[in-house]
């Protein structure tokens, strides 16, 4: 093991490769599998950078799994010929037009053509086997680099700019670093303390409707589900604009939202409201209103984290009047009735570190904040850092979203790692399920079994509704299950029962094919997936 730190005292800068050194102090633990690197200061500090690293084999057979930065963003198993894609790739108009580089992390992680590298956990299966777990995730993100060419695992703490006050302790690095695959290791190990074990099986109005909402429409869809069901969410364009969450469109909903919530709750489910507290929208009154309420740039203009809706910007957590507004938005809603709440772009809360706080510790946070606000409302967290979402939301969103087409428009596969498409959501499904009922309970996306408004074949149907009710602990749908016939019934009956019965679940990659395995009741049953195709295929 290396060890590398860059740090600044006053106007000089130094570099630390030595726990013995004349520069800070630094105090090293080992228990086990379990290391720890904490820093001493003498005097104010800045960070520039710090890593450790080891040496460390590959074959060519290897599969290397690099978790990303957030919710929505690419996870695989890589052989170390297949690269990762990046952003910074495309024409500068179409970066600073769209802000494709704001939704992962191409705004501040330099991708290199030889290194895979993801967040918080990773490992590597094969001939090599290994796996690396971030404990130090309050602190900092664990940035984990699979160096191919140089034959090195390099972990780097994302600190650049953090000062560290005379007299303090920080912990550089906290982490678990074992020479086993991750499903040999044992359950409790790395485990956070879950909030809930209760599976949500529910009906969401986005991937149907999306903003083209309203009281009859959204009332039709709760009429039309059955006792199975526990939840009925509200997505997305209930509000005026994203950001005003306390206008509710008065010509889409002229009786607001209480109606329905009671609605719901005589039939039995709980009431689900979706916002994204953290941003706003151009058009909003908020973003009009409170300019001064955004996080800004070098150049002083308003940080644009992305281009949906009108394009939106990130609100600055640290100043009370903003905790405020998001406190009084998430209340009235609390005050409606909604049981649920799926919380999105989450991301958004840590465009910006300072000094005094790095991307994680801002994180934790402003996750912390949506907890306390919220108490024992269940929280579905999306758009979100995996590891700091663990045991403070209940549920979690591990891939992007499902497209109405198997990998959305064509174009898009050239564009940033967070786009929407089925293709990728199925393969973050599958590993990603890693974390289900570790960290969280698992959130694959939709399933979509009707015929209309949509351009995913029956098969690639058949597959999508297979694999989150087996790697998920969220099975949710668009659909109006009223207007299922006997064959959709039967499917979704069969994965019900996957749902809630299946067992010893297994995975395995074989070039373009997933191989498949489980247990449900008396049989054991085996499939391989095609990832190029989205069909699941018998497996003999």
């Amino acid at each position: 093991m290396n060890i590398n730190i860059t740090l600044r005292k006053g106007n000089n800068t130094y570099n630390v490769t030595e726990i013995n050194n004349d520069i800070v102090k630094l105090k090293q633990e080992a228990n086990g599998n379990n290391f720890k690197l904490t820093l001493i200061a003498d005097e104010d500090i800045y960070l520039d950078s710090a890593v450790v690293s080891y040496d460390q084999k590959y074959s060519l057979n290897d599969l290397i799994f690099v978790n990303g930065y957030q919710s929505w963003t690419d996870t695989f198993e890589y052989r170390i010929t297949k690269r990762l894609r990046n952003v910074e790739k495309l024409p500068k108009f179409l970066l600073n037009a769209y802000s494709f580089k704001m939704y992962g992390d191409a705004y501040f992680k330099k991708y290199k053509s030889t290194i895979r590298h993801g967040y918080d956990l990773g490992y590597i299966k094969g001939k090599h086997n290994l796996t690396i777990m971030n404990a130090n995730v309050k602190n900092t993100y664990l940035i984990i680099n699979f160096d191919l060419l140089h034959g090195k695992v390099i972990l780097e703490a994302d600190v650049k700019g953090f000062r560290i006050k005379k007299g303090e302790e920080y912990t550089l690095f906290n982490y678990y670093y074992v020479r086993k695959t991750l499903s040999e290791l044992a359950v409790n190990e790395g485990v956070f303390n879950l909030k809930t074990n209760d599976k949500i099986f529910g009906y969401t109005s986005w991937y149907n409707h999306y903003q083209d909402i309203n009281e009859k429409i959204v009332s039709d869809c709760l009429e039309s589900l059955d006792s199975r069901f526990n939840l009925f969410q509200i997505d997305d364009g209930y509000e005026t604009f994203v950001g005003d969450w306390l206008d509710i469109d008065k010509n889409k909903f002229p009786n607001g939202l209480k109606g329905l919530v009671d609605k719901a709750h005589n039939k039995g489910f709980k009431a689900g409201i979706w916002l994204a507290p953290f941003v706003a929208e151009t058009k909003s009154k908020l973003f009009k209103d409170h300019p001064d309420w955004f996080h800004k740039d070098e150049k002083n203009k308003p940080i644009k984290c992305g281009s949906n809706w009108s394009g939106f910007y990130a609100l600055n957590l640290k100043l009370k009047e903003v905790r405020d507004y998001i406190e009084k938005s998430l209340n009235y809603y609390i005050d409606l009735g909604f049981d649920f709440f799926k919380l999105d772009f989450l991301y958004a809360s840590s465009v910006k570190p300072d000094e005094d706080n790095t991307r994680a510790m801002i994180t934790a946070k402003a996750y912390g904040f949506l907890r306390r606000v919220l108490k024992d409302k269940l929280i579905l967290g999306c758009g979100a850092s995996i590891m700091s979402s663990a045991g403070v939301f209940d549920y979690m969103r591990i891939g992007p979203d499902v497209s109405l087409k198997f990998d959305d428009i064509w174009y898009m596969k050239f564009m940033h790692r967070e786009r929407i498409s089925t293709k990728v959501t199925i393969q973050n499904t599958i590993y990603r399920s890693v974390l289900d009922h570790r960290l969280f309970l698992n959130d694959p996306d939709v399933f979509l079994l009707r015929d209309d408004n949509i351009e995913l074949s029956k098969a690639q149907r058949l597959a999508l509704i297979t694999i989150n009710a087996l790697f998920g602990s969220v099975l949710m749908t668009s659909d109006n299950i009223k207007e299922y016939d006997e064959e959709k019934n039967e499917i979704l009956n069969n994965a019900f029962d996957i749902f809630n019965n299946a067992k010893n679940k297994k995975y395995s990659k074989d070039g373009k094919y997933i191989h498949i395995s489980y247990d449900l009741h008396d049989k054991h049953i085996k499939y391989k997936y095609d990832t190029l195709k989205g069909v699941l295929l018998n497996d003999r």
